[in-house]
């Protein structure tokens, strides 16, 4: 029977053999085909018909020789060795990851995966800042185990509004078929998984919601199939909390790590959240060991060890430490910009601010519950009145069916916070807080409900009057920054005001693309909006919180304008994080905070919170969580409590005991976090460590610049048009031609025409990146191999646009040279594996006849030079052509290692089995540790691609 690796006939067409995990299997991938198409056969079925029906069986080949019929000229070549390139995807590499994901990773985000690798089980804390790319970081992790065979089934657990996020990562650029699990997507997938298997079991790549797997009906069948690997996003919410969801969260995930040969991966941008017992609970998910260290005062082997396990980079580390020549994230360009009442509109605000300073105080002698509700209802109010008299009028006019403020279990902290902070512990509610004042209105007496009805009539009438210069500054604001090439997100609190802001922004500026999305959509329908934004006009998206998170938007929009300053720093810097993230291609974004010369309430937000964070963030270099449960307190005492009597003028209470308490609070947190991230820096991983494994890769796969010049060469000797795009430099235009073959016509066809793309990562606003892996590339590839290989010589009356012999008169070479084009095959056995791995990959080799026909061989350099620049200077007539090829041909004779070219040849991809073998090491050990038993081991002979032949021009006489 064949070895794996070799070339085996079937069914009246030659396949390679690959490895299997299956002793019964025999596993064939088409010659000219990809790892994609590979077919399973059943090794005692081929051994039964190799007597009955020997087309059938499985039997040795070879790859055949190029013949004379094949001649064309160096392009034609060249383009073969090309398409044999990008059709590998098993690369004879260190790392198995590049050659089947669809993006250009950049230096910094290989770190984890070199951790990884030493890591057995993989057990990793990803707590890079936001927008660096966990996600990609992650993935980029999953992905090469896939490829090592060390994992076969995986899961994404992640909030409900995320899940689509991964799904669309993994699909698109990771080349991985991941479906939702959620209460919407259950029943479909329950019929599609066969009679006798769990839809846990069945279906290899799971996205889950983690709030939708933690309740008891969904977690035990989920964790009787468990997959090998489990990534958790937003880890931080799954550790030990008072709210009941947080503790269903952590009971999942320790029920998950308690597996120990489970591979474990945790992303977090907030890894401690303010508190040590938090990060103590999720390192303690890595090893339970770690849960009981004193992270704060550890020892020097106990920090090398955590340190194997948990990496947190700021945007200047990364900068400062891996520029690889290119910026890795934008400038982030802090501006403020304020607005002054109008005197109605103020004359309402403190009316209102009195209103609920009486309020407070008041409640004093109420009970706690009672007071606490009346605080609630007290920043409700102020909240919706500062946002927009749209805001104010949702929350005074729409008010619901009574609550009992009397029922102390009604008051929950928790819940309130979600509707009238932003709290971090709840799911984002952009409707106006009804709620709490219905509540709060049992306690109200007949004046007080009076004066809420007054409010509403005068909000109202304010609105109808135009009487906000809070609108209409923001709509100058938003001018602008359209002018200044800007397409800017304006933020706002709540649905009512969200629609108010759009409304006024379609009537005033009628040209620009104005979209809105609030939590009345369904997630679903939001994506679907944004997605249908054009990339080619000027554009605005008005939109609350509801996708603050988990919706990336720098690919359409550069700016950000807080119209409602969140009371969270948290939610700030999710906002600003949706826009400034590793993949923005603009050079600046813009983030505006937008405020009330002549408003108390949004100068206290300021200087007790926001103007805090950005201090924090300067110091650090990175966003320290805020601790939310010391917020309102601060809020309401900086507000109510100790309120001057001007209340027109910004007298702010930072002496507040509350405020002090906050930021004593927050600047402890701020130095654990500058000790943690001093302590558990990555300095044991450097560029130089990472750039040479990046080099390989580029040398044996190709990088982005190679993958370009194939798709133009192929483009247009297929019948492709490609043309410049008028106002984008890095944007190219695709129209199929009659003449192009229909099976990359249909790829072209499936796009929008012209189809705007660029072998630029990250990828200019419009375009769609086409890398190695992308279906254009790997149609063009996989078609042009079967057409060299068929031998079809001629496609219509045109020219084959590849071809197996080439020959050229040049003046690049003084002798005749012969440059052979092979695919090499290796078979990788790795440590702790049965079976082996194959690795592939198009060399160039070559030599030149010296006097008395000897050879010189060419290096490997030498002879892609020669590949890469040879040009026919002269022309060649057919005859003269056939007879060196026929000269050449001859040469090879039989492929054996005894005969003295193909002994040559076979020494040659010993050493590339050698240098593979050395990378594999220096892999290994440029992250410490040192791999024993690994081989590496050449399949003889090579295929023999092409062969392009350089005749140098007559010396002239004399």
């Amino acid at each position: 029977m064949p070895t794996p690796g070799s070339i085996v006939r079937c069914r009246e067409r030659d396949w390679v053999l690959l490895p299997s995990t299956d002793d019964d299997r025999l596993l064939l991938r088409p010659l000219t085909g990809r790892s994609d198409e590979v077919v399973a056969i059943s090794r005692q079925l081929s051994e039964v018909l190799r007597y009955d029906l020997p087309t059938e069986a499985v039997s040795d080949a070879h790859f055949p020789l190029p013949t004379l019929d094949d001649i064309q000229d160096a392009q034609a070549t060249m383009l073969l060795w090309q398409a044999a390139r990008m059709a590998l995807r098993d690369g004879a590499t260190p790392l198995r990851s590049p050659g089947r994901i669809s993006i250009r990773p950049r230096l910094y985000q290989f770190v984890p995966l070199l951790m990884a690798l030493r890591l057995q089980p993989v057990r990793l804390l990803i707590a890079d800042d936001v927008g660096v790319g966990k996600t990609i970081e992650a993935l980029l992790i999953a992905r090469e185990l896939w490829d090592r065979g060390e994992i076969r089934r995986l899961a994404v657990l992640c909030p409900p509004y995320l899940c689509e996020q991964w799904q669309h990562e993994l699909q698109q650029k990771f080349q991985l078929d991941a479906v939702v699990l959620r209460p919407g997507t259950i029943t479909q997938l329950e019929r599609q998984t066969p009679r006798g298997r769990d839809i846990y079991q069945h279906f290899p790549v799971q996205v889950i919601s983690i709030d939708w797997l933690k309740l008891d009906r969904n977690r035990y069948r989920f964790l009787q199939f468990c997959p090998d690997l489990v990534i958790v996003d937003e880890a931080h919410s799954a550790v030990p909390a008072a709210e009941t969801g947080r503790q269903l969260r952590y009971e999942l995930v320790r029920e998950i790590a308690a597996e120990r040969n489970r591979h474990l991966i945790l992303l977090t941008a907030t890894p401690h959240s303010g508190a040590p017992a938090t990060f103590r609970s999720l390192i303690g998910l890595l090893d339970p060991e770690f849960a009981d260290w004193d992270v704060s005062n550890l020892n020097e082997k106990q920090r090398l060890r955590l340190a194997r396990h948990f990496v947190q980079r700021t945007r200047a580390d990364i900068e400062h430490g891996w520029a690889d020549g290119l910026p890795c994230f934008p400038q982030r360009v802090l501006r403020d910009e304020s607005y002054l009442l109008t005197p109605t509109y103020h004359e309402f605000f403190n009316d209102v601010y009195n209103f609920c300073t009486e309020l407070v105080s008041s409640g004093t002698t109420l009970r706690e519950s009672q007071r606490r509700v009346r605080y609630w209802a007290a920043l409700s109010l102020l909240r919706c009145v500062m946002s927009s008299p749209a805001a104010a009028v949702a929350a005074l006019r729409n008010r619901a069916a009574r609550l009992h403020a009397d029922d102390d279990a009604a008051v929950d902290d928790a819940f309130w916070q979600g509707l009238v902070f932003e709290s971090d512990e709840t799911e984002t509610d952009d409707e106006p807080p009804t709620a709490v004042l219905e509540q709060a209105e049992t306690l109200f007496n007949e004046r007080e409900q009076r004066r809420l009805s007054l409010f509403a009539a005068r909000a109202e009438q304010i609105a109808r009057q135009g009487q906000d210069a809070k609108l209409t500054g923001v709509i100058a604001l938003t001018r602008r920054l359209l002018n200044d090439g800007y397409a800017p997100i304006i933020w706002c609190r709540y649905v009512a005001t969200a629609e108010y802001v759009a409304q006024a922004l379609r009537k005033q500026l009628p040209a620009v693309h104005i979209t809105l999305v609030t939590g009345r959509m369904g997630e679903e329908e939001r994506r679907r909006v944004i997605a249908d934004v054009p990339n080619d006009q000027k554009r605005v998206l008005v939109a609350t919180d509801c996708i603050s998170e988990g919706i990336n938007l720098h690919e359409r929009y550069n700016a950000a304008i807080h119209y409602d300053l969140p009371w969270n720093p948290n939610r700030l810097e999710q906002r600003e994080g949706r826009i400034d993230r590793y993949g923005q291609i603009a050079p600046k974004v813009v983030t505006i905070r937008y405020y009330g010369l002549n408003n108390e309430v949004d100068g206290v937000v300021i200087d007790v919170l926001l103007r805090k964070a950005r201090e924090i963030r300067r110091a650090l270099g990175t966003h320290v969580p805020v601790p939310s449960e010391s917020v309102v307190e601060a809020l309401t005492q900086a507000l109510f409590l100790r309120r001057g009597t001007h209340a027109q003028q910004l007298t702010l209470e930072l002496e507040a005991p509350a405020t002090q308490e906050l930021h004593r609070r927050w600047e402890e947190a701020m130095t654990r976090e500058r000790i943690t991230r001093t302590r558990f820096a990555q300095h044991a991983l450097k560029l130089a460590d990472v750039q040479p494994i990046l080099e390989t890769t580029d040398r044996v796969l190709g990088d982005p610049a190679e993958v370009c010049s194939f798709v133009l060469t192929a483009a247009k000797r297929l019948g492709i048009a490609i043309r410049q795009h008028p106002r984008q430099a890095d944007v190219l235009l695709v129209e199929a031609a009659s003449t192009t073959p229909d099976v990359i016509r249909s790829v072209i066809a499936d796009r929008p025409q012209p189809w705007p793309i660029s072998f630029v990562s990250p990828t200019p606003a419009g375009a769609e990146y086409v890398g190695r892996n992308h279906r254009l590339v790997s149609t063009l590839s996989s078609y042009l191999f079967e057409v060299a290989l068929v031998r079809t010589g001629r496609i219509s009356s045109a020219p084959a646009p590849v071809a197996r012999l080439g020959v050229i008169r040049t003046n690049t070479v003084a002798r005749l040279t012969v440059l052979i084009l092979l695919r090499a095959r290796y078979l990788v056995n790795l440590p702790a594996r049965q079976h082996p791995l194959l690795a592939e990959e198009a060399l160039i080799s070559g030599f030149v006849f010296e006097a008395g026909n000897e050879r010189r061989w060419l290096t490997e350099a030498e002879a892609r030079h020669l590949l890469t620049t040879a040009q026919p200077d002269a022309n060649l007539s057919a005859d003269e052509k056939r007879e060196l090829a026929e000269m050449v041909l001859a040469e090879f004779g039989e492929a054996h290692q005894d005969h003295p070219l193909w002994a040559t040849l076979h020494h040659q991809t010993q050493q590339r089995a050698d240098d593979l073998r050395r990378s594999y090491r220096d892999l290994r050990q440029a992250i410490q540790e040192y791999v024993q038993g690994l081989q590496v081991k050449p399949i003889f002979p090579p295929d023999l691609l092409g062969i392009l032949i350089l005749q140098p021009m007559p010396r002239r006489p004399g």
